[in-house]
Order: C-alpha cells, then sequence, then structure tokens
C-alpha cells in the first residue's frame, strides 16, 4: 500500500483508540455520507463563514478608519499590506501544526484564538494599536479556513468532495451578507467599534468543534504507517519497495517536497491558481466599498445592504461551480465562472447608473464568488496526506504575498494615477482571462478521484 486509503486500511495501534469513537468510524467510512460528515462539514462552513464577515467587515470600514484615524488612501494601504505580511506566517504555521498534531485540535484552538481577538481591534485606541491588534488576529485567522478544507477533504467521499467544499467556501457569502446587515443597522448607527467587536461570539463555535468532529481519518494513518515503518527498520526488517519510497520522501522537509519531481507540477498549478485568486480578491475585498462611497456617493447604509445582496447572489455561483466541479469537471467548472464573472464585472467597473451598478454587481458576484470553490478543492486536494497541511501553507502564504502584499501597489498606483478606482477594477477581468488560460491548459482534471489516486 503505497498511500493511506482512508475506508480500507487495517487499524493499527495508532488508530486504535480513534476507532471507539462513533464519529471516527463514520469519518473513515468514505462509502456513505453520515451525521459526522455533516457536522465536519457545517463547522467549516461556519468558519468560512465567519472569515467572510471578518474581512468583508473591515473592507465595508474602510470610510469610517480613513476619517477616525486620519490617515490616506496610501497609507492606508501600507497598514493594510503590513497586517497582511505580518499575517502570513499564519497561513503556513498552522497547517504545517496540523500535519504533525492532527487537524481537529488545532482547528479548535485556532477558532478560539482568532475570535477571542476581536474584542481587542475593537477597543484599539490608536492606529498603530489598531494595526498591531488586526495582526494578532490575521496570524490566527490566515490559518482557519485552511484547517477546515484539510478535514473536509479528508473526511468526505471522493464523488462529493468538490461539491461540498464549495458549498462550504459559499458559506463564506452568508457571512459577507451578515456584514452588509452588520454595517446596515450597527456600523452605519453606532461606529465601527460596536460592528468590529460582533464577531467574538464565534468562539463558541471551538465548542461544536471539539465536541462533534472527529480527528482525520488520513493523517490518523498517516501516523500509524510512520511507526509501522519506524518500528521495521528498528527490527532489521527490509522495508518494501513503497515504504522505502514514501519514508524516503517523508524524512524531507516539507518545503522541499514540493519541489521534488513528483509534485512539482502540482506545486507549481496549485500556486498559480492561488496566486491569481488572491490579486483578484483584493482589489474588490480592499476596495470596493471605497469606491461605492468615494466615487458613486453610496452612504454605508446603501453599500452595506449592497453587500447583504451580493453575497447571497454569489452564494448561487459557489453552488453552482461545486455540482460542475463534481459532475462534469474542475476545469470546467473554473472556466465557467470565470467568464461569467470577467464579463460582469468589466460591465460594472464601466456604468455610473445607478440601478446598473446594483444590477452587474449581483451579476458578476456569481462567477467572481463562484470560481473560489473549484479553486480551494484544487489546493486541498492535490498533495499526498504527508504534507497536505504544510503544503496548502506554503501555498496560500505566497499567494498571500502576492495579492494582497504585492499587488496594492498595482492597483493603488492606478488609482493615484488616474484619480479613480476604475482602472484597478478593469484588471480583473484581464486576470480571469489568464486564470481560465492557464487552468485549461495546466490544471488536471482530479473529479471524482480519491485523495489517494490524485497524490499517485
Amino acid at each position: 500500500m503505497s498511500t493511506t486509503t482512508a475506508g480500507n486500511a487495517a487499524v493499527g495501534p495508532f488508530e486504535a483508540p480513534y476507532m471507539q469513537s462513533e464519529a471516527y468510524r463514520n469519518a473513515r467510512d468514505q462509502s456513505r455520507v453520515t451525521k459526522t460528515h455533516y457536522h465536519i462539514a457545517t463547522a467549516n462552513g461556519l468558519g468560512w463563514a465567519f472569515d467572510g464577515m471578518d474581512g468583508i467587515l473591515f473592507g465595508l470600514a474602510v470610510p469610517f478608519f480613513l476619517k477616525e484615524f486620519q490617515v490616506t488612501i496610501p497609507e492606508w494601504r501600507s497598514a493594510g499590506q503590513i497586517i497582511l505580511l505580518l499575517g502570513i506566517p499564519g497561513i503556513y504555521f498552522w497547517p504545517w501544526l496540523a500535519d504533525k498534531f492532527g487537524r481537529r485540535t488545532l482547528l479548535a484552538i485556532n477558532i478560539a484564538m482568532f475570535s477571542l481577538m476581536m474584542p481587542l481591534v475593537a477597543i484599539s485606541p490608536t492606529f498603530t494599536t489598531f494595526i498591531i491588534a488586526r495582526i494578532l488576529v490575521g496570524f490566527a485567522l490566515n490559518g482557519e479556513w485552511a484547517l477546515g478544507s484539510l478535514l473536509v477533504a479528508e473526511t468526505w467521499p471522493a464523488h462529493l468532495r468538490g461539491r461540498i467544499l464549495s458549498i462550504n467556501r459559499g458559506t463564506w457569502c452568508f457571512g459577507t451578507a451578515t456584514a452588509g446587515v452588520i454595517t446596515t443597522f450597527i456600523m452605519a448607527e453606532y461606529g465601527w467599534r460596536w460592528a468590529i467587536a460582533v464577531p467574538g461570539l464565534i468562539a463558541l463555535l471551538a465548542v461544536y468543534v471539539r465536541a462533534k468532529c472527529p480527528e482525520s481519518p488520513y493523517w490518523v494513518q498517516t501516523q500509524d504507517r510512520k511507526l509501522r515503518i519506524a518500528a521495521e527498520k528498528a527490527a532489521g526488517k527490509t522495508l518494501s519497495d513503497a515504504d522505502a519510497n514514501w519514508q524516503k520522501k517523508a524524512d524531507k522537509l516539507a518545503v522541499s517536497q514540493l519541489f521534488a519531481p513528483d509534485l512539482r507540477r502540482a506545486t507549481f498549478v496549485a500556486m498559480f491558481v492561488a496566486c491569481c485568486s488572491t490579486a483578484i480578491y483584493g482589489t474588490v475585498g480592499g476596495w470596493m466599498a471605497y469606491y461605492l462611497n468615494a466615487e458613486m456617493k453610496w452612504p454605508a447604509s446603501e453599500y452595506g445592504a449592497f453587500y447583504t445582496a451580493w453575497g447571497l447572489v454569489g452564494f448561487l455561483g459557489l453552488v453552482a461551480s461545486g455540482w460542475i466541479a463534481d459532475r462534469i469537471g474542475r476545469r470546467l467548472a473554473f472556466i465557467a465562472m470565470l467568464v461569467e464573472g470577467a464579463i460582469f464585472i468589466a460591465l460594472w467597473a464601466s456604468t455610473r447608473d445607478h440601478t446598473m451598478l446594483w444590477v452587474y454587481g449581483l451579476l458578476w458576484s456569481i462567477g467572481f464568488l463562484g470560481f473560489w470553490g473549484p479553486s480551494m478543492t484544487i489546493t486541498a486536494e492535490v498533495f499526498p496526506t504527508r504534507i497536505r497541511g504544510a503544503a496548502n501553507g506554503v501555498v496560500w502564504a505566497v499567494a498571500w504575498l502576492v495579492g494582497f502584499v504585492l499587488w496594492p501597489f498595482v492597483t493603488v498606483w492606478l488609482q493615484q494615477t488616474t484619480g479613480s478606482f476604475y482602472a484597478s477594477f478593469m484588471t480583473i477581468p484581464a486576470l480571469m482571462v489568464m486564470m481560465g488560460i492557464g487552468v485549461w491548459f495546466f490544471v488536471p482534471e482530479h473529479g471524482g478521484k480519491t485523495l489517494d489516486e490524485i497524490s499517485l
């Protein structure tokens, strides 16, 4: 046996205690969907919803931050880049720890940590303390979605993996909609501090994760394989070719494994997809609220309501992309969402008509948010279990650096040069076209394959 097989592998000594749990046995059986699978998906979905609420809430509050702290757009961009840059280690740190200590425990700790830090941001008296508190939240938050996606990918049946990861990613849209509601009824009325304090309640999710979600069988069986190989070597036995080859790879640092001949293509494909995704999202997430407020003259109550509708409509794109990804293929799901999003965001950026800003804006949310389903599915499934966490950490850390730290120099330069964010938003359809071409020619099709088949 060359890789772990969650449903069929023999029970080893490390796994034996886990088998006492009904939830673990349910997660191990990938031939059917049980209540345990739904608990895992629910926990991940709630985590994604919080991620959407957090990120969009801070984007919606940008006009308030600029006014209260008396900073310019370039100064705010620089502060945002510092926050994102210093949060990047968290993208690698948490999944790396999950490869060593398991998915579930780290996920619960992570959720509790970033939730309880949110009130620190809300009470920040100065711009400097605000940045420090936000860095701490970002460091913790940057690991949550990766840990949750790993647990879902390693427990749900292969023929449903793309769909459930996309639906989970889609709950980000409900978080976005919630951010819009918070902006409309709390931020616009009482200020940004009360709005930012609300998400602290999400800490209760950590209790749910610990109570209802089991450890990943793929991770548990990988630990058993390590123990078995170590015991055989200690006893002077000759390892099988498969075990010897596996151990030779597993003994290397995770980062060096990523660029070994057998994983190099998967690494570059995942990085390409992730970097395009963050550059596209970073432009919208960072500046759409400011654009609607400063250039289109929308008050906070209206752009808050727009974000609510935008998030809810975008959920349809994620559901559709997940269905297409599992039934027809990952690549077609990507292309369909990218084309739809590129067309309507170009129309949206080109109009100043109030009604059409609403119409085009809601339409482009379908493709813009929809492509994230296959994006997260591909990066979660292309690496072997022994380094799946660390590999995702490296891929998304690089993407964070490119899309959220470096790319804003381009978008803000365009705004400062032209006096409008129009040109910045028009880079999005161009990036979508580039991404579509890259996906079509270089992304392999993994629809319906088990994690073992993909890692081979």
